[in-house]
């Protein structure tokens, strides 16, 4: 595999940890639909998080929520529309980002709730 391939794998196992830890269910890793791949999709009470995790060895070319792009966004809106319906959720949907970078031989952390809203 991959090297990228192995950290991108890595930051997923980790976000399912962070989110876990902050007392999510995690309901679907990696939910394809489509185009469509979803990283995680978690609940806390009645919000639905969709979260797009992403990982990256260093910052020197900007921070991990930086390479979200609006068409990721859009293909994410209509795969957790079709989860949504398929699964018939009546919950709060809120878009995520959990962004991680390696500090040194840790890895930092960041969970960004209502990412969409702050581009």
């Amino acid at each position: 595999m991959a090297e990228h391939n192995e950290l991108g794998k890595l930051g997923e196992e980790l976000a399912v940890e962070f989110l876990q830890k902050s007392g999510y269910d995690i309901l679907e890793t990696n939910w394809v639909f489509q185009k469509a791949e979803i990283d995680i999709i978690a609940q806390k009470e009645n919000i639905l998080a969709v979260v797009e995790v992403k990982t990256r060895s260093n910052i020197d070319f900007g921070l991990p929520q930086d390479f979200v792009k609006p068409s990721k966004i859009q293909l994410l809106v209509k795969a957790v529309n079709e989860y949504v319906i398929s699964n018939d959720l009546d919950v709060e949907i809120r878009f995520d980002i959990i962004a991680i970078h390696k500090e040194g031989k840790n890895y930092k952390i960041e969970h960004i709730d209502d990412a969409f809203y702050h581009f």
